[in-house]
């Protein structure tokens, strides 16, 4: 008996969402999506029970990310439900678990794993959380009920993600993600003054600083942001098309294998992992070695925020090597920051490949068994791997690289507006929602290519 059949009695406990008896209309699907969004943004706004104080700005450039909003029940967001993903596709890649993935039954029983051990996390970052008083410190007497509802609500977002990929459209957390970072971005640039904040949003500021001079500055962010969305959106149309034929007639095709072939999952992960890294050195703050090494760790993947902008207002103050010269700290914690985000991004996309059936020897099993090879050559497998082992793993470094660059540096120019991982995110999953609502309709229209699609 393996480990997971171990596990099977446990895994027949777990609430689960059933998929749906028939096929559904695209107007359902809507529903669903837009239902799952509604009840996301409501938890965001509800209050934890027995809450003295939230330090809004503990992690501040990844709460958005991780769809998270500190003080309320999404305080700990998706950050458990991507980094059980994470784990444990480190575990299935290192062999410590034993599963084939393309096998229906041991998929079934990874994905009741994933689940339970997310489960298991939303307890433990809520205890984390909560314990330590950073970031969120409960009142007197009210730390277990504290936990229950920081645990409650991932554990809602764990179902509504499952809800949302079986009856909606697209990723539950590509969802959130990208719902949390808009409301951000657009409450940052559009907030107006109150009391607790003069100052208000982006444009207030700019008609403020319009009495002693306009500060186009102020901007900067939003020019970034445009910038990074329109090199995402570009980008995703950049492929090396692989030519292939189909059937006895030899029909001609093409296999695009675009540059952004790893999608931005690796940011996805790698900037969860990098959250999970600075809550765990809080925790052991305190422990002799090991406190200062995550503190390094926590200090070498915590992004400069407002980079950009300070050195620009310093180098107009002081001088081009006065101002590089007081910024050189966060000039190297930068360059460091960079660095291992690459290395991280290409790791998990290398990993993401492999495990999603998305290397070049899965692919090929796919293309073959479609009745597809490549024109003048063999109909072999082996022959379409080789070819496929030209592109496939180069593009995967090169776009995680690509991803893991525009996400990284981004974050240094946004500052507090939003981060360029949240914008990058965003951009990626609105792109590959909009293709899946143009999928569904079509299919919609033309319900003969249903078949084909499926």
């Amino acid at each position: 008996m393996t480990f997971l059949d171990a596990l099977q009695p446990i895994f027949r406990l777990l609430p689960e969402v059933k998929p749906p008896a028939k096929e559904l209309t695209l107007k359902t699907k809507l529903m669903w999506t837009s239902l799952a969004l509604v009840i996301f943004f409501i938890m965001g706004n509800i209050t934890l029970i027995g809450l003295d104080v939230a330090r809004a700005d503990y992690l501040l450039g990844i709460q958005t990310i991780l769809a998270s909003n500190m003080g309320t029940l999404i305080s700990a967001g998706i950050g458990p439900i991507v980094l059980s993903s994470i784990v444990l596709q480190l575990l299935v890649g290192a062999k410590f678990i034993n599963i084939d993935m393309s096998n229906p039954a041991d998929k079934s029983k990874f994905q009741s794993l994933q689940k339970l051990f997310a489960i298991a996390l939303c307890f433990f970052e809520a205890l984390a959380y909560t314990i330590t008083g950073t970031p969120l410190l409960a009142k007197p007497g009210f730390m277990i009920l504290v936990i229950l509802q920081v645990a409650l609500g991932s554990i809602i977002l764990l179902y509504l993600d499952e809800l949302v990929s079986k009856y909606g459209i697209g990723s539950g957390i590509g969802l959130f993600i990208a719902g949390g970072v808009s409301g951000a971005f657009f409450w940052q640039v559009f907030r107006p003054p109150t009391p607790i904040d003069p100052t208000g949003g982006v444009i207030m500021q700019f008609v403020a600083s319009l009495g002693t001079g306009a500060n186009f500055l102020l901007f900067l962010p939003i020019v970034v942001a445009i910038v990074i969305f329109a090199i995402v959106v570009f980008a995703e149309g950049i492929h090396v098309n692989i030519p292939i034929t189909m059937g006895r007639k030899g029909m001609g095709g093409r296999f695009p294998v675009k540059l952004l072939y790893v999608s931005n999952l690796p940011v996805i992960l790698a900037i969860a992992l990098f959250a999970n890294l600075q809550l765990w050195a809080t925790v052991v703050e305190g422990i002799p070695v090991l406190g200062q090494i995550m503190g390094f760790l926590a200090w070498a993947t915590t992004s400069p925020f407002n980079l950009f902008y300070d050195i620009i207002v310093r180098i107009g103050s002081e001088g081009f090597i006065p101002a590089l010269s007081f910024m050189a700290p966060d000039i190297i914690q930068a360059i460091i920051y960079l660095i291992i985000l690459l290395a991280c991004c290409i790791v998990f996309g290398i990993f993401w490949v492999n495990m999603g059936n998305q290397g070049p020897a899965a692919v090929a099993e796919q293309l073959q068994s479609s009745g597809m090879y490549i024109p003048g050559f063999r109909r072999d497998k082996r022959i379409i791997e080789g070819i496929l082992n030209r592109y496939i793993p180069t593009i995967t470094i090169l776009g995680s690289i690509f991803v893991g660059l525009l996400a990284g540096v981004g974050n240094m120019a946004l500052g507090g507006l939003s981060s360029g991982t949240g914008i990058l995110l965003t951009v990626g999953i609105v792109y590959r929602l909009y293709e899946q609502l143009a999928k569904e309709q079509m299919m919609a229209m033309h319900p003969m290519l249903g078949k084909l699609f499926g």
